[in-house]
């Protein structure tokens, strides 16, 4: 292999031709970012979903970076609780705050030095630094020594001017643009930030944060019904990823325009995937009615837990008398027990606090194994275990 080698290239727009395959992409996802989403799907139901999406979204990134942990093995440590993790979890953990704090900062914030900053110190927090970890010396800072990017022939710049660097990409990132050119700067500032390598360590986390606060920024709205999964574009392929960021670094428009597409090629096929999942019919018939049968199968739940799920499921709120067929000559103190019972395994919830109508609860129980596994039979993961 050559050996490496830093050459400098504008950071700059690529404008792609009116007929081109990248301009159809750009026009489809506007759309799709527009779009609203008239989802059937109870929000207390739809937000769990949200959140194993952010889980698989982070054991993704982090397995681009050579973290071996199995999808099973991380959902086990949310079923079971326990002070000390390992640090390929305590990893994944880092992924998952950064998410959140991203949706909660994001559109109130601008993505400038402080923004990464914080989120840098959010990854690499509690990490021994390399070699012994995935950590960083300097959280939160720019790199103070120069880098070599494993098995690529880019050489980031001299870490004396990463700053430079940095600050025009912010500007870029910042600047008031024409919103067609939104998704297009997206791509464009994620393959940069690679480029300029601008940490000791994380670089590879941090960038799929950074693209992931672009998105929300620019309108994907995740607060009202949408779930964007950007690292499933990245993951699915590891070798493709690296090589369209190959063919970017050096610079010329053809290698750009190739990532662009790339990347809003993936991110139109994610988006439209998993916005079915806003469709009660199409969530009810293919993931949490068979979930339900499946988590009978491996004696998660009882017969009489699973008809009492399926009901909630068919009614998506429920309340005591809805259930009352299931307890023919029982007291209706057996039923209030039976939904207590539910309730203790965290398998429904109160709808609202105070209130005595419940809904469909899995993101905390053992109904999340079976959840996952029918969102892997349905191609809905973006990382494939065995299950």
């Amino acid at each position: 292999m050559s050996e490496a080698k830093f050459i400098h290239n504008d950071l700059k727009l690529v404008e792609p031709s009116f007929g081109s395959t990248l301009t159809d992409l750009i026009i489809e996802l506007d759309y799709l970012r527009k779009k609203q989403l008239g989802g059937s799907t109870h929000p207390k139901v739809f937000f769990q979903l949200k959140h194993i999406f952010h889980t698989l979204e982070s054991i993704g990134s982090a397995r681009i970076e050579g973290n071996n942990t199995t999808i099973a093995e991380y959902i086990e440590t949310k079923l079971t609780e326990t002070k000390k993790v390992p640090p390929s979890i305590k990893e994944i953990q880092n992924i998952e705050k950064a998410m959140a704090f991203i949706e909660q900062n994001v559109n109130d914030y601008s993505i400038n030095r402080a923004f990464l900053s914080e989120m840098h110190k959010m990854i690499v927090d509690g990490l021994l630094p390399p070699p012994e970890g995935e950590g960083d010396a300097t959280p939160g800072e720019y790199r103070k020594r120069n880098l070599k990017i494993n098995k690529s022939l880019h050489l980031p710049p001299d870490w004396l001017d990463v700053d430079d660097y940095m600050n025009e990409l912010i500007a870029f990132v910042n600047r008031e643009d024409s919103p067609k050119y939104d998704l297009l700067k997206a791509a464009i500032a994620h393959h940069r930030f690679v480029w300029i390598h601008p940490y000791g360590n994380g670089n590879g986390r941090a960038v799929r944060l950074f693209t992931y606060a672009m998105l929300v920024k620019t309108g994907f709205n995740v607060n009202v019904g949408r779930i964007i999964n950007p690292t499933a574009v990245f993951c699915s392929n590891r070798n493709d990823y690296c090589n369209f960021l190959s063919e970017a670094d050096k610079g010329a428009d053809e290698g750009i325009m190739a990532w662009v597409e790339y990347v809003l090629k993936g991110l139109k096929e994610e988006i439209e995937k998993i916005d079915k999942l806003s469709d009660y019919t199409f969530l009810r018939k293919e993931i949490l009615l068979p979930a339900i049968s499946h988590s009978l199968e491996r004696k998660y739940i009882t017969d009489v837990e699973s008809k009492i799920l399926k009901k909630v499921i068919d009614l998506q709120v429920i309340q005591a008398a809805d259930v009352k067929e299931f307890f023919v000559g029982k007291a209706n103190a057996e039923v209030s027990r039976q939904i207590k019972r539910l309730i203790d395994k965290k398998m429904i919830s109160p709808e609202k606090d105070g209130t005595r109508k419940y809904v469909l609860r899995f993101d905390n129980s053992y109904l999340l194994r079976s959840i996952i596994k029918l969102l892997g039979d349905k191609g809905f993961l973006p990382v494939r275990d065995e299950f």
